[in-house]
């Protein structure tokens, strides 16, 4: 407990901090004191961060799901903007001092520029018959607030500071807002299809060209829903797969709330089925309803056990290494110890940190997802650090893994630099 409050305070100071520095460049920096533009900003700045913080824990919670779908919105994406705003202003910070450098060469060489000369009237010729001499006076010299100056202008009614953070600020807001619309026109749109051969020693010449469609992480919840859910279907059922393989996370919620979002998947069709396999998200929101519920849908659960396919090859899924706080997580011994190894195996199995035991059990393909590739960039080098493989295809031993991006997204509905897909995975037999 004691640690668990020490990460929460220093989370909390942190978030503070990234706050009143997002405060500080786009709303103290650029607006005047006491005006509509600046209680404004700030306002924003305060309530934004509490809808985050409202849409993270509103399902634990227990608050209505329509409150939940409420607040997920801009809770959810004011953090994908945030991250992107931070990002583009601390690349400001390198800029600054160039454009005032800049801004202060111009602005004495506009001082500088030389005033033209002022222009002196012909003299009068004075008639001879004047009693009284004239006298010749020197034209007024130009009034130095009516001047009007030459040369480069300089930003007029600002100081250059002002300039430069309206400059920079302005760019920072463009650059985050540009980078997360485009992010989540990708999720909203729907996965592409990705197409990956797999050739593995052990597969017979008649499963050669075998088709595997892999789904993961489809996270639905307040955001993502039965739209979203339609749309995988469809997208899977245009490659017309031998085999559809769910590897984990479907949801971010209880049946009770989710359940209609889910029913598309009954419409998945496959010559031998779809299979799933349990992942992390699954045990934050009841892994034994959503295991009972899948299956009522026509998906047929792989809970630490093993099926042979008529291509011939073995299907085995295990749990996720998440339920082991249940007294459930996966079970290799189980799933694959009494099998024969002459036969080729497909594991699904949710993360991919379990290809170590997958190799020790004589697996030659395991498919994956939950990194979603990093989803947003540069979370893919967080990702790397915890992952043996983020996102693609490569080998462990006797072993190939591939891992999914995932076709949904969790937390802010944005992808950047980690487009969602559905892969469809071809088998070939190098009898073929």
């Amino acid at each position: 407990m004691v640690v668990f409050l020490l990460v929460l305070v220093v989370v909390l100071a942190l978030l503070g901090g990234v706050h009143w520095y997002v405060w500080r460049r786009l709303v103290r920096d650029v607006t005047a004191p006491g005006g509509l533009p600046r209680r404004i900003g700030t306002a924003a700045v305060v309530v934004l961060p509490l809808l985050s913080l409202g849409a993270l824990v509103s399902a634990r919670a227990g608050v209505p799901f329509p409150v939940q779908q409420v607040i997920a919105w801009p809770g959810q994406m004011w953090l994908a903007v945030l991250l992107y705003l931070v990002l583009a202003l601390v690349v400001g910070e390198a800029v600054r001092p160039l454009l005032r450098a800049r801004l202060a060469r111009r602005a004495p060489a506009a001082a500088a520029a030389p005033a033209p000369a002022p222009v002196v009237p012909e003299a009068v010729p004075v008639p001879a018959a004047a009693t009284e001499p004239l006298t010749e006076t020197a034209p007024a010299a130009p009034d130095a607030a009516t001047a009007t100056p030459v040369g480069p202008e300089t930003p007029s009614d600002v100081s250059r500071r002002l300039f430069v953070s309206r400059v920079v600020g302005g760019t920072a807001a463009t650059v985050a807002l540009g980078t997360v619309g485009y992010g989540t026109y990708g999720v909203l749109r729907g996965p592409r299809v990705k197409r990956v051969t797999v050739p593995l020693a052990k597969i017979p010449r008649a499963a050669h060209g075998y088709r595997i469609a892999v789904v993961s992480d489809i996270h639905l919840g307040p955001i993502l829903g039965r739209a979203h859910t339609q749309r995988i279907v469809d997208a899977i059922n245009s490659t017309q797969p031998d085999l559809i393989a769910v590897v984990g996370d479907l949801v971010d919620g209880t049946v009770e709330n989710l359940g209609p979002a889910a029913e598309p998947l009954a419409r998945l069709r496959a010559r031998h089925g779809s299979f799933f396999v349990t992942g992390n998200h699954e045990y934050f929101s009841g892994a034994d309803a959503w295991v009972d519920h899948v299956r009522e849908l026509g998906l047929r659960p792989l809970r630490n056990e093993r099926l042979e396919i008529p291509a011939g090859f073995d299907l085995a899924g295990v749990d996720d290494v998440a339920g082991e706080s249940e007294g459930q997580g996966p079970d290799f011994v189980r799933a694959l110890g009494d099998r024969d190894r002459a036969r080729a195996a497909v594991l699904l199995a949710h993360q991919p940190i379990v290809v170590h035991d997958a190799v020790r059990h004589g697996v030659d393909l395991q498919l994956s997802g939950h990194t979603h590739g990093g989803q947003l960039w540069p979370g893919n080098l967080l990702a790397e650090l915890a992952n043996p493989t983020v996102a693609g295809l490569e080998r462990y031993g006797d072993t190939q893994l591939y891992v999914s991006r995932g076709a949904g997204a969790w937390g802010p509905p944005v992808r950047v630099g980690a487009p969602s897909d559905i892969t469809v995975v071809e088998l070939a037999s190098k009898q073929a």
